[in-house]
C-alpha cells in the first residue's frame, strides 16, 4: 500500500462519516477490524519468524529499543512534570512511543530504498514490544492508575495484545507451525490495514485540536528519534536510512485506536495525528525531492 493509497482510504472514512450518520455502523468496523482481523495479522505475522530471524536482525533490534525507551524516558519525565491531566498523559506516552512503521513507514521508505527489507524488519520487531507496551500504559492511566497486576489485567483484554505475546512465545519455543494455517491467517488479517485507516477517517477532525499536544507529541515521537538515528547511525546504509524513516514516523493509527478502546483524549489524539502525519508526510517527500536523482 502506497502514500496515495492509504491517504484515499482515510479520505473515504471521511466522506462515509458524512454520508452515514449511525455511529454504531462504525463502532462496529472498529470491533471487527480491531479485536478480529488485527488480532489475526498480529499474531500470523510475529508466529511465522523464528529464533534465527529475531537474532539476524541485530542492529535495527537493537535501535527499536533504543528509540522506545528514548521517547518513552522523555515523555514519561514530561507528563511526570508538566502534565497535570492523567487522561492525557497517558495518551502522551502512548503517542510518543507507537509509531506508524508499516502503513505509512514502508510507502515513504520505499522513496529512498529499492529494498525496504530493514524498515520490515524494524517495523516487526517494533510490533513485538510496542503493542503490549502501549496497551500496559494505557490500562494503567485510564483506571486511575490502578496497580500494576490491575494494569497488565486490562492490556490483557485487547485481543491483538494476547495475540502478539502467545505468537513470540510459540516463537520462542522454536515452535513453527504450518504455512497452510499461517499463510491464511495473515492474508484475512493484512485487512485490518485498510479498515485501520477508514476507520481513522472516520474518527478524524480537529475540533479538540492543541498546538501544545502537537509540538508534545511531535517533540518525543518524531524529532528526538530522527535526530537521534541521525547523530549515531549515519552511514551504515540501508539500516541507517530504514532505521531513520521508521523510527520518525508519527503516531500509528492503532495507537489511536487503543486510546478510544481505552477512553484516554482520543479526540485530541486525533487532530494531532492528522496534523503531525502531513507535516511528516511533507518533510520525507521535500527530502526524497532534494537528495534523488
Amino acid at each position: 500500500m502506497d502514500v496515495y493509497e492509504m491517504l484515499a482510504l482515510i479520505a473515504l472514512g471521511y466522506v462515509l462519516k458524512r454520508l452515514i450518520k449511525r455511529d454504531d455502523v462504525f463502532r462496529w468496523l472498529n470491533l471487527f477490524s480491531t479485536r478480529f482481523l488485527l488480532t489475526l495479522f498480529v499474531f500470523g505475522n510475529v508466529a511465522s519468524k523464528d529464533l534465527n530471524y529475531l537474532i539476524s536482525i541485530k542492529p535495527v533490534f537493537v535501535y527499536v529499543f533504543l528509540v522506545i525507551a528514548l521517547s518513552l524516558g522523555f515523555s514519561y519525565a514530561y507528563v511526570r512534570l508538566f502534565v497535570s491531566d492523567e487522561r492525557w498523559a497517558g495518551a502522551l506516552m502512548i503517542l510518543s512511543t507507537y509509531p506508524n512503521t508499516a502503513a505509512m513507514g514502508f510507502p515513504i521508505a520505499s522513496l529512498f530504498l529499492d529494498d525496504i527489507t530493514p524498515a520490515i524488519l524494524y517495523s516487526t520487531t517494533n510490533s513485538l514490544v510496542v503493542l503490549p507496551l502501549a496497551t500496559f500504559i494505557a490500562a494503567h492511566y485510564s483506571s486511575g492508575k490502578a496497580s500494576l497486576r490491575k494494569s497488565f489485567l486490562g492490556a490483557l483484554k485487547f485481543p491483538p495484545t494476547v495475540a502478539n505475546l502467545l505468537a513470540l512465545f510459540l516463537v520462542l519455543l522454536g515452535v513453527s507451525l504450518p504455512g497452510w494455517l499461517i499463510e491464511p491467517i495473515k492474508s484475512i488479517g493484512w485487512w485490518s490495514i485498510p479498515l485501520l485507516l477508514v476507520y481513522f477517517g472516520t474518527i478524524m477532525n480537529l475540533r479538540e485540536f492543541r498546538w501544545r499536544h502537537l509540538i508534545e507529541v511531535g517533540l518525543f515521537r518524531s524529532v528526538l528519534p530522527f535526530l537521534f538515528v541521525f547523530l549515531t547511525l549515519r552511514g551504515s546504509g540501508d539500516v541507517y536510512v530504514a532505521v531513520l524513516v521508521e523510527s520518525s514516523m508519527p503516531p500509528a493509527i492503532m495507537a489511536n485506536v487503543i486510546l478510544s478502546h481505552y477512553d484516554l483524549r482520543a479526540e485530541e489524539a486525533v487532530g494531532v495525528t492528522v496534523v503531525l502525519t502531513l507535516l511528516v508526510l511533507v518533510f520525507f517527500l521535500a527530502v526524497a525531492s532534494l537528495t534523488l536523482p
